[in-house]
């Protein structure tokens, strides 16, 4: 226990007494601890432990927020005073006894930072990767191997008497390549990780994962100059779905809906996209990187239907999300961490797989560009505007994939890029990132299996 439930019962009726119509209490403990390799030497061991509490008081909609590192009783009451000082009415609610939430870990881990392996396996693990990528090729300028391992309690408490805990392990590993050739340079980037400990690096081979980004970074080197125009574009699976989460995941939240900020706020039950997609927004999936056991205000967590067959069905839904908008909520409160308020946010947000094979798709397409791998980008959040670069990027001509190409631009909308998918792929794949906004930076999932994009403007060099 973070937090003596005495205490919290206190505090709560504090919140009470000023007249809250809410009030809740997120406690945390981070163990965190960061390894780097770089230039073939271990350049960081970050190691460490961070602990605070927030408390969170609603008066109707309104949210009132603040945090401290202290747990004295005399602390707590005093931010319930200072966030409650200009909204202070008379009480109408009464103390509920806390009710403890059972819930059963759908993540386990076995060797988290609380049962950690020792730091000279995991050096060694992180050595091999640079190791490998160096031998591959004389252009290698530099490899950055970074694994990140969080180990993250929450306690939660609220006025409506919900007592709930749970414990996250995270567990990432980061490969960053530069290749030089000349004057010429290029990057690549692969970050696998999981809901997980150490045993996540089970499932990666760190030869194979020094090789997949090396020939990314080689491809780029010498590579043609990309075209520039209206064309079909195909977009591959698993990190390819950034489209998806950053140009239209985002404009599902409530944290956009309530505020009508949203293009698609008054679109529910309608066909917002090609009735060849349907897209999921999942925190249930077994240690991926995005899933939750409960959400950050102790709501279990669940997969929730997005759009169906190009119709809207849901929203992604925090607490006052739904006082805002009606629409239920569906475990999707979460932060960065104490110092941040609940929103509505993202978990593991990927379009569903179709009945489309890639070599379909490319074969489809007369000219146009073929996207292996995305990269990060730039979105309206009210609009969905979006420009993101491709990693890796390939010429189609005749239906074949003819040569690589320097990183090509996508730009479009959300709306309307979802509108212009006309083949939806088989080869499903999920990949792991970090989403930020309003309630900080969180762990986030994207994916999908290959789509094809009848036509989207792409940005080029030729």
């Amino acid at each position: 226990m973070l937090l003596e439930q005495e205490k919290a019962s206190a505090v709560i009726d504090e919140a009470i007494a000023q007249g809250a119509d809410f009030c809740d209490i997120y406690v945390e403990k981070m163990n965190f601890q960061n390894l780097k390799i770089l230039h073939s030497d271990v350049e960081e061991i970050d190691t460490g432990i961070d602990f605070g509490l927030g408390i969170r008081l609603l008066y109707g909609t309104k949210v009132l927020y603040g945090y401290t590192n202290r747990t004295d009783i005399e602390e707590l009451k005093r931010i319930v005073r200072t966030l409650s000082a200009l909204d202070r009415k008379e009480p109408h609610l009464i103390s509920k006894s806390f009710e403890d939430l059972s819930i059963k870990s759908i993540h386990p881990a076995v060797n988290g930072l609380d049962h950690a392996v020792p730091m000279e396996e995991k050096i060694n693990f992180l050595m091999q990767i640079d190791k490998h990528a160096r031998s591959l090729d004389s252009r290698i300028s530099q490899v950055n191997a970074t694994s990140i391992e969080w180990f993250k309690q929450v306690e939660i408490f609220n006025s409506e008497g919900l007592h709930a805990t749970d414990n996250r392990n995270y567990t990432r590993i980061a490969n960053m390549v530069i290749a030089q050739d000349g004057g010429e340079q290029a990057s690549a980037f692969e970050g696998p990780g999981g809901l997980s400990g150490w045993e996540v690096t089970n499932r990666i081979n760190p030869k194979e994962l020094a090789e997949n980004v090396t020939r990314q970074v080689l491809t780029k080197l010498g590579a043609d100059p990309c075209p520039a125009g209206k064309m079909p574009v195909i977009l591959d699976n698993g990190f390819g779905g950034v489209i998806f989460h950053e140009a239209c995941g985002h404009l599902l939240e409530t944290t956009s809906v309530q505020k009508k900020a949203s293009v698609f706020w008054d679109k529910m039950d309608t066909m917002i996209a090609n009735p060849v997609v349907s897209a999921v927004d999942d925190g249930t999936m077994p240690n991926q990187w995005g899933s939750i056991n409960i959400d950050d205000e102790g709501m279990p967590t669940q997969k929730t239907q997005l759009i169906k067959d190009g119709k809207l069905t849901n929203f992604l839904v925090d607490k006052v999300g739904n006082l805002k908008t009606g629409h239920p909520r569906s475990g999707s409160g979460r932060k960065q961490n104490y110092k941040f308020a609940p929103a509505s946010r993202m978990r593991n947000t990927f379009i569903e797989p179709g009945d489309s094979s890639l070599d379909e798709m490319i074969g489809s397409v007369d000219r146009g560009i073929y996207c292996k791998k995305m990269g990060g980008g730039s979105v309206s959040p009210g609009t969905g505007e979006f420009n993101f670069a491709a990693q890796e990027t390939y010429l189609i001509e005749n239906g074949k994939i003819s040569k690589p190409l320097k990183s090509a631009t996508l730009i479009g909308t959300g709306p309307e890029v979802l509108q212009k998918i006309s083949m939806v792929g088989k080869n499903f794949d999920l990949a792991p990132g970090m989403c930020g906004s309003v309630s900080g930076a969180v762990p986030t999932t994207v994916g999908q299996p290959a789509l094809k994009i009848d036509e989207i403007l792409v940005g080029g060099q030729e």
